[in-house]
């Protein structure tokens, strides 16, 4: 009898928890035109976003435009949400790994879609459209690193606030350049940087479109680690055993401890607290936790 409970209060609260990780920011009360943009956006081709799925519950996502320092097209805006989407109906991922094809990260967006999309009103939708897509990409019930090799330059360091964390190989930096093309981060950069370094450390970084090579970003709190290896392969297994050490549990096990993080980041407390109660109720009983039980694991 427990066993048919159990499973339904499991979906039940899945079914809720994807709901609320889609929701869009935007909608058209806020003048937002979501099929317009992509249209607009499908015009700048060039470049992909390619998604491998391990059979260990690990994701690579690959950033793939070499020759323009994987500078996002517009279709790869669009491959993106595609992603993204595809992440969310994965029920056997547990972590992501985001990098950069040809050693290096992402340099922004495509200077030559930019232009084209430069009137107000297509660059606000671009920027709702890629809010919607990086929040969404942050609400995974996956533990998410980006592999910063080379340079990760514009909307490829916001890109990088986005993850749950950030790795870096040696030689390789991070730099908030919006202020020299007049602008400020708009794809959710500034306002997740803040959370991530502070406000102070954000407001230099910004104002100042400061190159933060691996030892300031580590002193910062905005890397987690510099890896030994520059080299892509090498850096991408580097990147592999480190996120193991978070991902080393049942899928089951490794969502709900994404899901509750994610719930106590970005809800007032109340709420924080019943959705946190929610999802401790789909794994109290459940099959990794009756195992335990019976090992009965020692912690030292």
């Amino acid at each position: 009898m427990a066993l048919p409970l159990w499973k339904n209060a499991l979906q039940t609260t899945k079914k809720m928890i994807l709901q609320q990780r889609r929701l869009s920011l935007y909608n058209s009360a806020h003048g937002y035109k979501e099929e317009l943009i992509k249209k607009k956006l499908q015009q700048f081709a060039g470049g992909s976003i390619n998604l491998s799925k391990e059979d260990n519950g690990i994701g690579i996502l690959t950033l793939n435009n070499p020759k323009l320092m994987n500078a996002f097209t517009g279709t790869m805006m669009v491959e993106l949400q595609e992603r993204v989407t595809e992440l969310e109906n994965w029920k056997d991922g547990k972590g992501l790994i985001i990098h950069g094809a040809g050693n290096t990260f992402c340099s922004g967006s495509d200077l030559n879609a930019v232009k084209e999309i430069s009137n107000s009103q297509d660059g606000m939708n671009m920027c709702m459209f890629m809010q919607n897509t990086l929040t969404r990409l942050m609400r995974l019930p996956l533990i998410s690193v980006a592999l910063v090799q080379g340079k990760a330059f514009g909307g490829g360091a916001e890109l990088t606030t986005a993850c749950d964390f950030r790795l870096m190989a040696p030689g390789s930096e991070i730099r908030f350049v919006h202020k020299s093309m007049g602008l400020v981060p708009g794809w959710g950069g500034a306002a997740r940087l803040v959370r991530i370094v502070g406000s102070g450390a954000a407001l230099q970084l910004l104002g100042g479109a400061v190159r933060v090579d691996p030892e300031r970003a580590l002193r910062l709190g905005l890397s987690d680690q510099t890896l030994p290896s520059s080299d892509e392969t090498r850096a991408l297994g580097e990147a592999r055993a480190w996120l193991s050490q978070y991902t080393d549990a049942p899928a089951t096990v490794i969502r709900a401890v994404k899901n509750v993080v994610t719930a106590g980041r970005e809800l007032p407390l109340e709420a924080a607290l019943r959705t946190e109660k929610d999802i401790f109720g789909t794994v109290w009983g459940g099959p990794a936790n009756l195992q335990a039980l019976v090992r009965r694991p020692k912690h030292k």
